[in-house]
């Protein structure tokens, strides 16, 4: 017998709701005056991308709320997840004075939300061993961060190939870096991502380590937007991500990259994962029933 569902108010209906669209979770690497390799951005292609989402209503979320599936996103709003690969200088850095240092990413993001109310300055740092290069300051600089609402989560200790790896040296990399951060922090991380994107040979070996580390969600490396954390294919433990780059004709990222995701996501809105509002409810177009997660019925409402 099929699933009889709440009908959604009417307001969520008008903002015309889908909470199994698409989530573009974008993925950075170094933030620098002028990109070196083609991983890089510019601290100018970075403010101007964050600047294009704020004014297409998107919200960042951090990982660890996206794969808990309970985050407050204004009615209309797209969540959007800012992904830092590396835990590099120019993502994050404080002065003699204790101000986040000019330029960087997190003071990019606030310069930002303080240009466009409603867009939450939040990102996730994946960090390997350098932690930003705050040497004795690392203590600090985390504190500084996570209490204004950055996620700081595990990236291994040198950025190896997990792929080559076996299982002691896959747990040595996730579980020494996850020593680590619970040192300074205080606390374990939540979410993982792959260096490279590299699985290793048993996706449990990364996953969870008794008494070390157990990982709400997985990223990989970027090719597409990812699906709903409520949609049936959602797989929390292999997470697809965007890489941020513009659309250069001479390689992939005329497709693939976030200007391409972005660009194909104004033009089909019907893809894209818009809020109703309610971080307790799920909305979703009637014609979208079937792709819902089970577990996640009781809070689904129809329009």
């Amino acid at each position: 017998m099929p699933t009889v569902y709440a009908i959604a108010p009417p307001a969520a209906a008008a903002a015309k709701a889908n909470e199994l669209g698409r989530v573009p979770v974008l993925m950075y690497h170094r933030i620098l005056p002028k990109p070196q390799l083609s991983l890089d951005r510019s601290t100018k292609e970075l403010r101007d991308e964050l600047t294009r989402l704020a004014k297409g209503g998107y919200v960042p979320i951090t990982a660890a709320e996206f794969v808990g599936g309970r985050f407050d996103v204004p009615a209309g709003r797209h969540p959007v997840v800012l992904t830092f690969d590396d835990s590099t200088p120019g993502h994050f850095g404080l002065d003699a004075q204790g101000n986040v240092k000019p330029d960087t990413a997190v003071a990019i993001i606030q310069e930002v939300a303080r240009a466009h109310p409603g867009f939450r300055p939040v990102a996730t740092f994946y960090a390997n061993k350098d932690l930003f290069g705050l040497g004795d300051q690392a203590a600090a600089g985390l504190a500084w961060l996570t209490s204004r609402g950055f996620e700081i989560a595990n990236h291994t200790v040198d950025h190896s190939d997990l792929s080559r790896l076996d299982r002691a040296a896959v747990q040595k990399e996730i579980g020494g870096m996850e020593d680590r951060l619970r040192a300074v922090t205080g606390r374990n991380t939540a979410t993982f991502a792959y260096p490279f994107g590299s699985v290793p040979r048993k996706r449990d070996w990364a996953r969870r380590q008794d008494g070390r580390y157990d990982f709400q969600g997985m990223f990989l490396a970027g090719w597409q937007p990812s699906p709903s954390p409520f949609d049936s294919g959602f797989d929390r433990f292999a997470i697809a991500r965007v890489r941020s780059e513009g659309k250069i004709k001479e390689n992939d990222c005329q497709r693939f990259c976030s200007v391409a995701w972005l660009d194909h996501l104004d033009k089909n809105p019907q893809e894209r994962y818009t809020s109703d509002g309610d971080p307790n409810a799920i909305t979703i177009p009637r014609s979208a029933e079937e792709r819902l997660a089970k577990d996640f019925r009781a809070r689904a409402r129809v329009w």
